[in-house]
């Protein structure tokens, strides 16, 4: 008892706080890392902490003075292993707040029917797209790989742009300010190695992009047709102008999603 006691009596609300953000900042970690590949990173890692406990046990020499020099550049390797982790983290600090303000202002501003009906007719006609819409993080490094149009949204220039004759078909289209802000650009590809394997480069580019920002992905696949949404790593299957419309608002405006779709937005892409 006297122990917590002068525990409590020298615990203030300095301790408190420290322990409090450290403790936020180790759940926000885990949450970045939940269900992508960093989760077996830290089981290896932390498979490595115990053999480093063994081998400080059992004074196995060796393998103490291996590990021990090992985890004086914890830091530097845990960034080099986990740097997509915290670009993710870094991007989006600050963005929670700002979403809300200016996700109205998104929807607002862009020609969401245009974009609707441009992807029907890909769909329809099997004409292959990938169309991306900018929200609280910036995507001008990615912009910049492409050809700068600043055009207007327009279901027509849409359709130009992805037909196979066109010289920009094989890149995005990037909507940034109510513009097509650029055609033709190069987005990341996925890291994912567990990815379906039918999906192509198309799909792999939307799910690598969606792994770094926020943005919205609209896919078209060139083979059977199908549209999907692509966010934070994951697809989701639309069927109808009803359901794309659907996601848009939701997506950018925060209206809610019907039950029937927000189950199937849970379940994802079958």
């Amino acid at each position: 008892m006297e122990v917590i006691d002068v525990f409590f009596q020298q615990f203030n609300m300095k301790d408190f706080a420290d322990i409090g953000v450290v403790s936020f900042l180790i759940y926000q970690g885990l949450k970045i890392v939940h269900g992508t590949r960093a989760v077996q990173m830290l089981m290896g890692l932390a498979f490595l902490v115990f053999l480093y406990w063994m081998a400080v046990a059992y004074k196995l020499y060796s393998l103490n003075w291996l590990l021990a020099h090992f985890f004086d550049s914890f830091f530097i390797i845990a960034i080099i292993i986990f740097q997509d982790q915290f670009r993710a983290a870094l991007a989006s600090v600050g963005t929670g707040r700002k979403k809300w303000i200016f996700r109205k202002n998104i929807e607002e501003e862009m020609p969401l029917e245009e974009i609707i009906q441009a992807a029907m007719v890909f769909s329809k006609e099997r004409v292959g797209a990938i169309m991306v819409i900018e929200r609280t993080q910036g995507l001008a490094n990615y912009i910049s790989t492409g050809t700068q149009l600043q055009s207007e949204i327009h279901s027509d220039i849409l359709y130009s742009i992805f037909q196979s004759r066109s010289s920009l078909h094989d890149g995005a289209v990037i909507f940034s300010g109510g513009k097509i802000a650029a055609a033709g650009c190069f987005l990341p590809l996925s890291k994912d190695i567990e990815i379906k394997k039918h999906m192509g480069t198309r799909h792999r580019a939307a799910m690598g992009l969606s792994e770094h920002t926020d943005a919205v992905i609209l896919t078209v696949s060139e083979e059977t047709g199908q549209i999907n949404f692509c966010i934070d790593g994951q697809f989701k299957s639309c069927e109808s102008a009803g359901e794309i419309r659907q996601y848009l608002r939701h997506l950018l405006g925060g209206e809610k999603l019907d039950d029937s779709l927000l189950k199937k937005a849970e379940e994802g892409l079958s």
